[in-house]
C-alpha cells in the first residue's frame, strides 16, 4: 500500500507541471505562424534577414500582413499579374526629383539587399584578421539593437523611409527595424563642426546634383558595421553617398568609403534599392520575445548595455 502511495505522488509531481503548462497555453491567443518571404523578392538573403536570426528568412517583428514584403512590389500590377514598367520618378512643383511619394499619401520605404560588387576594397592586414572573426562570431551589434550607419539599414527586410523636410532643409532616414532610430541629413549647406563628436550615424550634410542627393558623412564611431560585416572601419571613416532615383520604383546607391586607417586607398560599391509601396514606419520593439538569442548575446550570458543604443 505504502508503495502504491508513493509511486501515485511521484506521477502527480511529474505530470502537473507538464498539465500546468497545457492548461496555460490553451488560454493563450494562438499565434499564426510567420510566413516566409517569396524568394523572387528583395530584402535580406534567406536565413540572414537584419533583425537577427538564423532561421529559414522569417521577417521577425513585421505587422500582420506585411510578411515579405519586398522590393518588387513597386512593378508588380497585383499578385499573379506580370510586372508593368516602372513609370517616372514623382517631382515636386519646382521639376526635382522626389525620394518618397509623389504625394504625402503615397506611402512607401526603400529596401535594398546585398551591397553590390567592392571595387578595389584593399584591406589593412588588422582590418582582414577583423573580417575573418566576424564571419566566425557573427556578433554584430545591430542585431544587439545599436544603431548602424551607412549602407547597413538598407541591408534588413524592413527597409528605410526617407522622409524630406524642405522648409526645415532636413531629410531623415528611418531605421525601421533592429534599433529603430534615425539619421539626419543637413541640406542648410553647413559644413562639418571642426570638433565632431563621433556618433553611430555621423554628421551628414547633403546637396543636390541634378536628380542625384550627395550626401558627405564624417564623424563616425567603431562600434558599428557599415554592411553585414565585411567592411570594417576606424573613427577616421569618412563617406560619400548618391542617391539616384531612375524610375518611380528604383534608387541606384553608390557609396565611397575613405577610410586610411582600415585600407591601403578608398574604394566604392553600388546597391539597387527598390520603392515597397504602401508601407510605411511601424513599430518594432528590439530583442521582441528574444527571438535569435544567439545572435543577441553569443556564447555570453549577458548583453552590455553601458553605452548608448541611439546616436
Amino acid at each position: 500500500m505504502r508503495n502504491r502511495t508513493t509511486f501515485a505522488l511521484a506521477v502527480a509531481a511529474f505530470v502537473a507541471p507538464l498539465l500546468g503548462e497545457f492548461l496555460f497555453a490553451q488560454g493563450q491567443p494562438q499565434q499564426p505562424a510567420p510566413a516566409a518571404p517569396p524568394a523572387a523578392q528583395g530584402g535580406a538573403p534567406q536565413g540572414r534577414q537584419g533583425g537577427g536570426g538564423r532561421g529559414g528568412g522569417v521577417q521577425v517583428g513585421v505587422p500582420a500582413g506585411r510578411e515579405g514584403v519586398g522590393g518588387q512590389q513597386g512593378r508588380q500590377g497585383g499578385r499573379g499579374r506580370a510586372a508593368g514598367p516602372a513609370g517616372p520618378a514623382p517631382r515636386n512643383a519646382a521639376g526635382r526629383v522626389l525620394l518618397s511619394g509623389a504625394t504625402p499619401a503615397d506611402k512607401g520605404v526603400w529596401i535594398g539587399g546585398g551591397i553590390g560588387q567592392r571595387e578595389d576594397a584593399v584591406l589593412q592586414p588588422w582590418a582582414k584578421a577583423i573580417v575573418t572573426d566576424r564571419r566566425i562570431h557573427e556578433l554584430e551589434p545591430h542585431t544587439r539593437c545599436k544603431a548602424s550607419g551607412v549602407s547597413r539599414p538598407f541591408m534588413t527586410p524592413y527597409g528605410v523611409e526617407i522622409v524630406e523636410l524642405a522648409d526645415a532643409k532636413r531629410i531623415y532616414m528611418f531605421d525601421i527595424g533592429g534599433p529603430h532610430t534615425f539619421r539626419t541629413i543637413y541640406m542648410d549647406g553647413r559644413s562639418h563642426p571642426k570638433n565632431l563628436q563621433p556618433t553611430y550615424y555621423g554628421h551628414s550634410i547633403g546637396w543636390w546634383e541634378g536628380d542625384t542627393l550627395v550626401v558627405d558623412t564624417a564623424g563616425f564611431v567603431e562600434g558599428f558595421w557599415m554592411d553585414r560585416g565585411q567592411s570594417p572601419h576606424t573613427e577616421m571613416l569618412r563617406t560619400t553617398e548618391r542617391f539616384t532615383r531612375t524610375d518611380a520604383v528604383s534608387i541606384r546607391y553608390d557609396l565611397t568609403v575613405d577610410d586610411p586607417g582600415a585600407y591601403v586607398k578608398p574604394w566604392t560599391a553600388t546597391m539597387n534599392l527598390r520603392w515597397s509601396a504602401g508601407v510605411e514606419l511601424f513599430e518594432y520593439i528590439c530583442q521582441q520575445q528574444n527571438y535569435a538569442h544567439e545572435l543577441m548575446v553569443g556564447q555570453h550570458e549577458r548583453v552590455d548595455r553601458t553605452t548608448l543604443t541611439v546616436p
